[in-house]
């Protein structure tokens, strides 16, 4: 969602403080209208990484690390056509007749109400005569010449709920409601990934006058909430990096405890150390 050049504020990208003190790569670089993907972004994080002394990759979607690291299917890119084939027949018959279009073994891995994956599928077997999950089978590309380690926050979740109330709260505070209404106005295609930005769908909502902002923001900080817990689910049952140090990457770092020198130490030397 940082890719995307709208909502500074409601995907918490870099302050421009941020961005002044350090360099930063691939945020806010791509029209919400056009959107990303992790073939797309993993070209784009490897050219920025080159650039780097050490690079930092930093986000909690696990998929786009994963194909980083591992590589990711090569599939050709659809094009408009098919693309705007797909986005047509989503709003004409809706997901779940779109997901009956696709082929068996593609469809078995998606929902019928995951609209963005279904057009998607849709796109490729339309453009390629062959479905996702057969593209996605294919051998990856390596990746040589870069070591990773990888550091796993995990604070406690009692702790981190009550960390993501407080940043939607300091988010209102800053404009993130006319931010959502400026965006909003685009009139932009509701499938595009960052409509379903955390908070933009509550935010909307209200606005729409269908509920009260203080509902929108206890519904906005319970969606959060759900996807962090997914995301430590994910990345539990991942092995994305190989490292003798992997017990190191696994434990629980409280982002919320102290910062000491030691701490420092032990992940300077985590970075450092030999793989």
């Amino acid at each position: 969602m940082q890719c995307y050049a709208e909502l500074r504020l409601i995907t918490a990208r870099p302050t421009p403080a941020d961005e002044a003190a350090a360099a930063h790569r691939l945020y806010g670089v791509r029209a919400a209208a056009e959107p990303a993907n992790a073939a797309w972004w993993r070209q784009a994080a490897l050219a920025a990484m080159e650039q780097a002394a050490l690079p930092i990759l930093c986000g909690g979607t696990g998929m786009y690390f994963s194909a980083l690291v591992k590589g990711i299917a090569d599939i050709p890119e659809p094009g408009p056509a098919a693309r705007l084939e797909a986005r047509a027949l989503l709003a004409e018959i809706g997901p779940p007749a779109l997901h009956a279009r696709l082929d068996a073994e593609t469809a078995a891995k998606l929902k019928p109400g995951d609209s963005q994956r279904i057009a998607r599928a849709y796109e490729v077997l339309r453009a390629t005569g062959k479905g996702l999950a057969w593209w996605q089978a294919q051998p990856l590309a390596p990746l040589p010449g870069w070591n990773f380690r990888m550091i796993l926050l995990d604070p406690p979740r009692e702790a981190l709920r009550e960390a993501i109330v407080a940043r939607f709260a300091a988010m209102l505070e800053g404009g993130a409601l006319a931010e959502v209404r400026d965006f909003l106005a685009l009139g932009l295609d509701p499938a595009l990934p960052l409509m379903r930005a955390h908070g933009v769908p509550e935010l909307a909502a209200y606005l729409r006058g269908e509920t009260t902002l203080a509902d929108a923001s206890t519904r906005a900080g319970l969606v959060t909430h759900q996807y962090t817990k997914r995301q430590m689910t994910w990345f539990r049952h991942q092995k994305l990096v190989d490292s003798p140090a992997m017990q190191i990457i696994q434990s629980r770092i409280d982002v919320s405890a102290q910062l000491s020198e030691r701490f420092i130490d032990d992940l300077t030397n985590f970075v450092e150390g030999p793989d």
